[in-house]
């Protein structure tokens, strides 16, 4: 795999390493042809597994390197621009949550404190909410392939093409509950499966987009690199705190969704170390 990916521009490689985790999004979403709706355990450990592989790559494939490079090619101590970077990924995450209007997919809606969030969501489709919401998460992934990509064409220390691949994988893995959260509520609430697959997947689209402004960040200017890998990580796990394990436990099964994100976090910590 490694060697497909050898010669290519870094723009390249992140486009087509997002296209494979647009392409779970929309296997995920595909699901809603065999199924109008999927057993709460399965979804609830798929969404804890998907949390681990998130946080693992957070640190692992974004964070880990962010600091070496700081490290070596910065007046700062490494954790400075560690530090602001996260928390502004973090904070980033937060406003837009604020600003974008969206319905998480993973939260019940007759829950206290689900309700569709942001502005304007009044006149908005249940249907847009949940995309919108999606594709507000997959911002920061879609970025943290292209920064990871970038920082290999930079020949940044810390970061190699197979870690870069690494990622991409392991986001892609995570995307497909993803998907599956947006079209199985729209089935279940009559809507035809080929509007509810369109949905699904559409909420993916955004992730090439992302990479490609990622690359383009970090290779015009290298000093941005430890703080645009550390900023994707801090959006990532605004996202999983905020709403994949929360979302994976509010169904009473708090043992199996907290086992799955321990698996899901040695499995990507597992592809970030042996491939990387």
């Amino acid at each position: 795999m490694v060697e497909f990916f050898t010669g290519m521009s870094p723009m390249l490689q992140a486009f087509l390493a997002t296209l494979f985790t647009w392409g779970m999004t929309a296997l995920g979403a595909a699901l809603v042809f065999t199924s109008k709706k999927l057993n709460q355990k399965v979804f609830d450990s798929m969404l804890g597994f998907a949390g681990g592989v998130m946080i693992a790559a957070s640190f692992w494939s974004l964070i880990a390197p962010a600091l070496e490079m700081a490290e070596q090619n910065s007046s700062l101590p490494g954790w400075i621009p560690a530090a602001i970077g996260f928390m502004l990924g973090g904070l980033f995450l937060w406003t837009a949550d604020k600003v974008i209007p969206h319905l998480h997919p993973t939260l019940h809606p007759t829950t206290d404190g689900h309700a569709p969030e942001g502005m304007g969501t009044r006149n908005r489709r249940r249907s847009t909410l949940l995309v919108f919401a999606i594709t507000l998460h997959n911002i920061p992934e879609g970025l943290a392939v292209g920064v990871a990509f970038g920082a290999v064409a930079n020949g940044t220390s810390g970061q190699s093409l197979a870690a870069a691949i690494a990622l991409a994988i392991g986001i892609g893995i995570q995307n497909f509950p993803e998907g599956l959260a947006v079209s199985m509520p729209l089935r279940g609430e009559g809507m035809s499966r080929r509007k509810a697959f369109f949905y699904g997947q559409l909420s993916g689209m955004v992730e090439p987009i992302a990479a490609v402004i990622g690359v383009l960040a970090v290779t015009l200017v290298t000093p941005l690199l430890p703080y645009a890998l550390c900023f994707a990580a801090g959006a990532m796990i605004f996202v999983v705190a905020e709403e994949v394990i929360p979302g994976s436990q509010e169904n009473g099964n708090k043992d199996l969704a907290s086992m799955s994100l321990m698996i899901g976090f040695t499995v990507m910590m597992v592809l970030d170390v042996a491939l990387g």
